[in-house]
């Protein structure tokens, strides 16, 4: 392993991505979610995610160099024309038009379109509960992904995230993929030469298999939960697809064309304030809020993303540790000349 400073990191990153051709404005908002992800011991969605970039860029499925457009599509709707960029940049883009919508109407969405995606969730929803609001976001992403049931990859990881915004302490935060296993997850383990857990995929003849390179090989990955992930994948499909005009993950894999680049589609993020729902007593909700939340720790339950809190804390004070294949690579990205993506 190779040991990083935060600060080390973002420039390892920065420098990666400004090689191969990403804008300073895409360069800034894609290393700080990356970074992120590391920091917070969420490793498929840390430094290794400029990797995926890099070859995004490479292929041309991103647009590096794409500036968002935001339009004011109804007075609680704002939506940000991507352009074929990252999300990362969009969602900057729209965050302060979506935050007036909510505070003037209680309630708003923001729907970005054209976008590609591979980051985590929580640091968008972070950015809502910050400024004090509940925030729910969700996207489809590439057909992955096996409805219950069924043998051929329809559906998408299709990640949920939700926060809650808490006084004097971390917001409560989840975000997870409706698949039993993270796209990421697969790739790293695949990387290393270790096995998936069970009952996460099937191969190409449908038999389950805790191999990852039998997922990547014409096989697909499972929902958690059964059914019930199998429909909640299907709602995001449909709420961050056809209803904001948007592509689904069988879509998006279609556009993609075996290139190999991040999932192109849209995303749908959600945003209420929580003073416009109640009558002048939202300090008293907000406590009945705290005091359920408090009571999951002396019952003996987590709380979601009080691990990623407490990686946190320790990486701000002790930095990331990435495998030395890992960042080789990354240097070999960051030194070649050869690697840059001329816009156009």
């Amino acid at each position: 392993m190779i040991h990083l400073s935060l600060a080390d990191a973002a420039a390892l990153v920065a420098d990666v991505l400004t090689n191969v051709g990403f804008s300073p404005d895409h360069v800034r908002t894609l290393t700080h979610t990356i970074v992120a992800g590391e920091r917070d011991g969420c490793t498929s969605h840390g430094l290794y995610r400029t990797l995926v970039c890099a070859h995004s860029l490479r292929v041309g499925k991103v647009d590096g160099h794409a500036v968002p457009q935001v339009h004011d599509q109804a007075p609680a709707i704002v939506r940000v024309d991507a352009k074929g960029g990252y999300s990362l940049l969009a969602f900057e883009a729209g965050l302060p038009h979506l935050i007036d919508k909510a505070r003037s109407n209680g309630i708003a969405a923001m729907a970005i379109n054209h976008c590609v995606h591979f980051s985590a969730l929580w640091p968008e929803v972070e950015q809502l509960t910050d400024a004090g609001l509940v925030g729910l976001a969700c996207n489809p992403s590439h057909a992955w992904v096996a409805p219950n049931g069924g043998r051929v990859p329809l559906l998408g990881t299709n990640p949920f995230a939700f926060g809650w915004p808490r006084q004097g302490q971390p917001p409560y935060v989840f975000d997870f993929a409706t698949s039993a296993i993270a796209r990421g997850e697969i790739e790293l383990r695949r990387r290393a030469g270790e096995s998936i857990p069970p009952d996460c995929a099937i191969d190409a003849d449908g038999n389950a298999t805790t191999d990852p390179q039998a997922v990547v090989d014409g096989g697909a990955m499972l929902t958690f939960g059964g059914h019930k992930g199998s429909a909640l994948s299907t709602m995001i499909e449909l709420i961050a697809g056809p209803l904001i005009g948007d592509l689904t993950s069988l879509e998006s894999l279609h556009h993609d064309a075996g290139a190999g680049g991040s999932p192109y589609h849209g995303e749908l993020i959600l945003a209420l304030d929580p003073t416009r729902f109640t009558s002048g007593d939202t300090a008293a909700h907000a406590a009945r809020a705290d005091a359920l939340l408090d009571a999951f720790a002396p019952s003996g339950a987590r709380l979601p993303s009080q691990r990623r809190y407490a990686a946190r804390v320790k990486s701000v004070a002790e930095g990331v540790s990435i495998p030395v294949q890992l960042h080789a690579e990354l240097l070999a990205l960051r030194d070649d000349p050869a690697a840059r993506v001329v816009p156009g």
